[in-house]
């Protein structure tokens, strides 16, 4: 049995049932749209975001309409965000498919964008779920700042480690423990316990985005993005912002400099990849990515052992240990 299947098993019930509420709450009467939709549909991910808000939910009590609200809503605002940085990055693939904005450009793509974020409003509010609203919409404004404050460090390529940190901390992080803090507070109103919660999936986003990034670096591509993306985008993330911050200032200006001009991809990346290796930029990020592991697992064994808390343990070690 694969890992996610194993993690899956126990909220198998909640996630059939979770596809039906979601494919309805972003159907539409506009013809055009609705075949966007079942393009968006028919990709279905690993769907980590709903399952970490049913297992965190029975961790704590008992699934309910509550926590498919919760789902619908995360996943919504999720998929908004996927559509928008995809125009945003000028992306014209995600995983292995073209974008929405490669097949139906990008005006219709930021339209979809803004649809599916309202649907999310709606979905909370005609169900009276202010609280969900209130936790998923804080996530949003963070989600926002972080990709600008990405943009302004890009162009002068300055980012420190605590920027980047705070940037995955607003892009990533925010989402994950919304995910966990929506899953709480669908079955309790304890704010200590909801709010153990929320750190455990903050502290597991970071490590979520740090092993992400090292995709970037890995000799082989078989994620989403293409191998190198972050270098060509101009974004320092962990391995290289470690590896300048470890070189001479002669050579950490002229790594900047190669990124900085239009050199041959494939040529930047390779030198770029081997100034990685050589000033052990990956070892630093992995490292990194296991002490955020570790946090969010001394919180997690904070609350009774349980099928749910052993899923949430095997998720964990999922995330930082997948290929793609």
């Amino acid at each position: 049995m694969k890992a996610t299947e194993e993690i899956k098993a126990g909220i198998q019930d909640e996630l059939k049932k979770f596809d039906i509420v979601f494919s309805k709450s972003m159907k539409s009467n506009i013809p055009l749209l609705n075949i966007i939709i079942n393009y968006l549909l028919r990709r279905k991910g690993k769907q980590i975001r709903p399952v970490l808000v049913f297992l965190t939910a029975k961790l704590i009590g008992n699934t309910n309409e509550t926590t498919q609200v919760a789902a619908s809503l995360i996943e919504l605002l999720h998929t908004a965000t996927l559509v928008h940085d995809d125009v945003v990055d000028d992306a014209h693939e995600r995983r292995g498919f073209f974008s929405i904005n490669a097949l139906w450009r990008s005006k219709i793509a930021v339209l979809l964008g803004d649809y599916l974020l309202a649907k999310g409003l709606l979905v909370a509010l005609s169900n009276k779920e202010y609280d969900l609203l209130e936790i998923v919409s804080e996530a949003t404004q963070e989600m926002i700042q972080g990709e600008l404050l990405q943009m302004q460090k890009t162009r002068k390529l300055n980012i420190t480690e605590q920027e980047y940190f705070d940037i995955i901390s607003k892009k990533t992080a925010v989402l994950l423990a919304s995910c966990t803090a929506c899953g709480a507070r669908s079955v309790t109103t304890d704010p200590v316990v909801i709010q153990k919660m929320k750190d455990f999936g903050f502290n597991l986003g970071i490590a979520f985005q740090i092993k992400d990034d090292l995709f970037d670096y890995e000799k082989t591509s078989i994620i989403g993005k293409p191998k190198g993306n972050d270098i060509k985008e101009k974004k320092l993330t962990l391995p290289l912002i470690s590896a300048l911050e470890k070189s001479p200032i002669k050579e950490r200006r002229e790594i900047i400099k190669l990124i900085n001009k239009k050199s041959s991809k494939r040529d930047t990346y390779n030198q770029v990849f081997h100034f990685v290796h050589e000033y052990k930029g990956l070892n630093y990020a992995q490292d990194k990515m296991m002490e955020y592991h570790k946090k969010a697992i001394d919180i997690l064994h904070e609350f009774p052992q349980n099928e749910s808390r052993n899923a949430l343990e095997k998720l964990s070690q999922y995330i930082v240990e997948r290929t793609s």
